[in-house]
């Protein structure tokens, strides 16, 4: 080279010009940039080089303006179409030609410039560039396209997400779900999320650390969710929404109900008949009535909702309950087996109105046992919608003109010491009911639910109904859904009376209590005392009961049964494995709220009693919060006895973290731990 010669060089991975000024050794160049700068370069360094001028370092910039003003990528497209028909190689100075008719240096460098940064129509070989087949530019192109498109999405999604940052609204479109999703896999999964890198860049790019919590926290930040998002029914595979063809269908069956199967229904629209719920209940599906026979004897009604009247097995409504299984009842509301519109309307029994059902009536002997049964598709018009507090009143007054009410109480308490003669298991534990307000400060309210005589008259009569039910399907050898419990093993009597009566014994019998099944075959169910159990009296929120109601109705038409022994096993077997799920749900959610009420009451003082050791070689136990039903855990620094009773208050409480800790209130405050239970 002589001095004046211009070339390129790379300088921090960018192309820049220089004019070569001077040798320095025996192979390098000094050269001097458009800056005025030097630099030292070895001929390797050197990746383009201007013939046939001599140029000084001022020139460079008139140089580059002249090159940049013809260097647009969109003109390669012609030259590789004119190129590929002929299967030509190109260089700089033929393309130069070949696009602006002109071989002068800055032109040829422009060509220089378009070739190498040329991703898509060209290949370099050696000094040369061929054009790339067709197929491969087309695969290329959607490859950029989708590049372009990731990168525009990517740019759009940060800018809104410093947007909802700052605390503006925003609306987040399906180019932004894949970010968002990252960051909820990896807020729900944790380091087991496969795609946990593609969540940490994003957390990268809006300055917060590569952790599940902080992913958590972003998406909250983001308005994303909510500070008490419901983590355990996101981690859960209960369906949220319903898809809109099953929407579609509700609202078609609603309009245009199908032909009834049942076309003799027995009409029992002059029994008076009581549903009785708590205020808050929204799918009314059982009600109780009493007849008077002619010879002074009473028959129980006991009246079940009727949705099979709405479907048929196999169809859009029934296939999709079977994939939820259950209602599922959380403090926040409820999501339902069948849509609402449906579950709450001409499905549940509604005060005044003709309603579908199937009726189960019973005559019992003085001592409670059933002595003679009916079950009826049938007609019924409710008469009352009563809550547990509305009768328990009712049966405290002994109001003369709802004597039909009193009956059935009076019947209720029969049949509960019959089921204790034949070995029933008796446990009375508080309950809480969480209700948590849909508004921005997610009021929370506790209340305990009492086994009042109100509650033990519609249990009892439930009960009766499950056990009829099964009685029909052993007596006609059907293939239904029995529920069964293996007797449990009790500590002995002696081991009892060494404990408290009451919430102390109860706890340590309900201990033992093993899980019930369900199989196609009647078995006794040890805590109900009965020696075949189906539950049968809510299927508009569980689907085991709704399945029961298939095959008892098609029996009683004559017809033949919808689902065989197998396919009532293998369903059965799902639905029990989803419906445990959907309880650990519940329970999870059910604490979390509790224990946000216990974060937001740190100052209220407690009492408490010790239900039983969890262990007491650590002095770990568990307590039950008797104003709030509430049953959790505690450590203890000093000796307690079983059903003691002792006052606390909180002194640090994380729903998020599942953590607890109470603090007993005495003249020297000691601060003990609950961990998570």
């Amino acid at each position: 080279m002589e001095k004046g010669t211009l070339i390129e060089f790379k300088y921090q991975g960018q192309p820049r010009l220089a004019v070569v000024d001077r040798p320095e050794g025996k192979k390098n160049w000094v050269v001097i940039d458009q800056r005025g700068q030097t630099h030292i370069l070895h001929p390797r360094d050197i990746t383009y080089q201007v013939s046939g001028s001599s140029f000084s370092y001022q020139d460079i910039l008139s140089f580059l303006e002249t090159a940049q003003a013809h260097s647009d990528p969109s003109s390669l497209e012609v030259a590789w179409e004119l190129l590929g028909e002929t299967g030509e190689s190109a260089d700089p100075a033929s393309l130069a030609l070949l696009l602006f008719s002109d071989q002068s240096p800055p032109l040829c460098y422009a060509a220089h410039r378009l070739l190498v940064e040329d991703r898509i129509f060209f290949k370099q070989k050696g000094d040369r560039f061929e054009p790339r087949p067709p197929a491969q530019v087309e695969d290329l192109l959607r490859q950029l396209e989708r590049e372009t498109q990731r990168q525009q999405e990517w740019t759009s999604f940060m800018e809104k997400a410093r947007q909802a940052l700052a605390g503006a609204g925003v609306s987040w479109d399906k180019g932004d779900r894949p970010k968002l999703e990252y960051l909820e896999r990896f807020a729900l999964l944790g380091d087991e999320y496969t795609q946990r890198h593609q969540a940490v860049e994003v957390l990268a790019a809006l300055d917060y650390p590569p952790t599940a919590v902080a992913a958590f926290d972003a998406l909250v930040a983001l308005s994303v969710w909510d500070i008490h998002e419901n983590l355990a029914l996101r981690r859960s595979q209960i369906p949220h929404q319903f898809p809109k063809e099953v929407l579609t269908v509700a609202q078609h069956r609603m309009q245009s109900p199908p032909p009834d199967l049942d076309i003799e229904r027995r009409d029992l629209t002059h029994l008076k008949v009581y549903t009785v719920d708590d205020a808050s209940t929204q799918e009314i599906d059982d009600g109780l009535s009493l007849e008077i026979l002619a010879n002074h004897r009473h028959r129980l009604w006991v009246h079940i909702a009727d949705p099979t009247r709405w479907l048929l097995p196999g169809d859009d409504l029934d296939l999709e309950a079977r994939r939820r299984c259950t209602t599922v009842y959380l403090p926040t509301g409820m999501i339902p087996m069948f849509p609402s519109e449906l579950a709450t309307g001409p499905m549940s029994l509604k005060q005044g109105e003709v309603c579908c059902s199937l009726s189960f009536g019973i005559t019992l002997s003085a001592t409670g046992e059933v002595q003679d049964y009916s079950i009826h598709p049938g007609l019924i018009k409710p008469t009352y919608r009563l809550t547990y507090e509305d009768v328990d009143e009712m049966l405290e007054l002994g109001i003369t003109a709802e004597s039909e009410l009193q009956q059935l109480a009076h019947w209720a308490q029969v049949r509960s010491q019959w089921r204790l003669t034949q070995g029933a298991i008796s446990i009375n534990m508080p309950e809480a009911s969480i209700k948590v307000t849909a508004n921005p400060d997610n009021d929370i309210v506790i209340e305990v639910l009492e086994d009042s005589p109100a509650r033990q008259l519609v249990a009892e009569m439930m009960i009766l109904a499950g056990e009829v039910a099964a009685r029909y399907g052993q007596d006609h050898a059907l293939a239904i859904p029995f529920r069964s419990q293996p007797q449990p093993e009790l500590p002995s009597d002696q081991e009892l009376m060494q404990l408290p009566t009451g919430w102390v014994r109860d706890s340590a019998i309900r201990r033992c209590m093993p899980r019930s099944e369900v199989g196609v075959t009647p078995s006794r169910h040890a805590t109900l005392g009965l020696d075949s159990y189906s539950q049968v009296t809510s299927p508009i929120r569980r689907y085991l009961d709704l399945l029961v109601h298939f095959q008892l109705k098609a029996h009683l038409r004559g017809d033949p049964l919808p689902f065989s022994p197998d396919q009532v096993t293998e369903l059965a077997q799902g639905i029990s494995s989803a419906t445990y799920e959907a309880t650990l749900v519940e329970r999870q959610t059910k604490r979390y709220w509790a224990l946000e009420y216990l974060r937001r009451h740190q100052e209220q003082v407690w009492e408490v009693m010790l239900l039983r050791w969890l262990r007491e070689e650590e002095g770990l136990g568990l307590i039950m919060v008797e104003d709030l039903g509430l049953e959790l855990g505690m450590r203890f620094n000093r000796a307690v006895t079983l059903g003691e009773r002792l006052q606390v208050r909180v002194s640090h409480a994380s729903p998020r973290q599942d953590i607890i800790r109470f603090q007993e209130v005495t003249p020297e405050l000691t601060e003990v731990d609950s961990p998570a239970l």
